[in-house]
């Protein structure tokens, strides 16, 4: 049943909702029973490798693809299901391009103007975003940062309920694009908009959003804060996917697991043979005074960043990890070192 316009709004739901949303094409799955919340005025990420099926649940939500299965409410009402579709336009949902998709013929006013709630939203959105001096300016007279602020202005200026980001920053150089991604999360939390972006950056994920959605091969690996999903990791492959790790068997049980490294706590309740992954900032080294736990290594390598570096150890058994230390004092190949583990480390069970 098609809809030209989108349920009432209800103030108490979430800002969107998805449901069992499933979506093939040509006989391969995309998107597999995807349920997914965000909460009036939350910002979640959904983050995952090319192919992961983000883009996909993006444009369900959107309303640029049909899901084959499933559920979407916006603010309590449902725009796409098994007896329901409302249109993009009718959604309440703006929408944030990677390239901008501004106007080229329009001003920097009438882009935003075009679908804006009413006229005054203009000059609001224009000072929300810091424009107000280029009202009268083309996108081609305008910086790729400027054109982007641009697109998110347009997309506020209509009062969405959510504004969904597709990759926004990606065609922007690194500096600019860690700069205008704390920019625009700072303006759509000063407007107080519910967001969703959709990235395959991992900083730009776990730095921006209160909330993190994993996607692997169309279906949700782990959703959490970015904290749970760094720091806990339900499986391998998340830990490899968010950043730097490395896995040491180990025995668990009691709250306590042991390896090589010593004793230490950790969560998840599992008892007898697991896998211990380890992130480099919770590798301690030093010369300090000999302790029963400590463990014995040798650097075998670093990479300096000037305000950090990364050291590869090989431990008496000849295992390799790594360990991330400030950027002094200065470590090098073939330093005798005692290593401990000084940071959270996630316990999975062995294959």
């Amino acid at each position: 049943m098609r809809q030209d316009a989108p349920q009432p709004v209800d103030a108490g739901a979430p800002a969107i909702e998805v449901r069992g949303l499933t979506r093939s094409f040509d006989g391969r799955v995309a998107v597999a029973g995807v349920d997914l919340r965000l909460e009036r005025g939350g910002f979640v990420a959904v983050l995952g490798p090319s192919g992961s099926g983000k883009t996909t649940l993006l444009r369900m939500i959107a309303g640029f693809e049909r899901p084959d299965a499933g559920v979407v409410r916006v603010a309590g009402g449902v725009v796409a299901g098994p007896d329901a579709w409302v249109e993009p336009e009718a959604r309440r949902v703006g929408m944030v391009f990677q390239q901008g998709a501004l106007f080229p013929h329009l001003t920097v006013a009438g882009n935003i103007g075009f679908g804006a709630a009413r006229a005054e939203r203009v000059d609001e959105c224009l000072e929300l975003v810091g424009l107000a001096d280029r009202a009268r300016s083309y996108a081609h007279e305008l910086s790729g940062g400027e054109r982007q602020r641009v697109a998110l202005a347009r997309a506020l200026a209509a009062d969405p309920e959510v504004v969904l980001l597709d990759e926004p920053f990606s065609s922007l150089d690194a500096g600019l694009r860690e700069r205008l991604r704390e920019e625009v999360a700072g303006i759509l939390r000063a407007a107080g908009t519910s967001t969703l972006l959709v990235t395959h950056d991992q900083s730009e994920a776990l730095s921006l959003a209160d909330t993190v959605a994993v996607m692997r091969a169309g279906t949700l690996a782990q959703v959490g804060t970015p904290e749970e999903v760094y720091e806990r990791p339900r499986s391998r492959w998340v830990a490899a996917f968010l950043g730097e790790a490395d896995v040491v068997s180990g025995t668990a049980g009691d709250g306590f697991a042991e390896c090589e490294l010593g004793r230490f706590a950790v969560a998840g309740g599992l008892s007898g043979a697991v896998e211990l992954v380890i992130r480099p900032e919770s590798v301690a080294i030093g010369h300090r005074p000999a302790r029963d736990r400590d463990a014995r290594a040798v650097v075998v390598g670093r990479s300096f960043y000037g305000h950090d570096q990364l050291v590869e150890l090989e431990l008496e058994s000849g295992r390799r990890l790594r360990s991330r230390r400030l950027g002094f004092p200065a470590w090098h190949a073939g330093d005798q070192v005692r290593v401990w583990i000084d940071g959270p480390v996630t316990a999975l069970a062995a294959d």
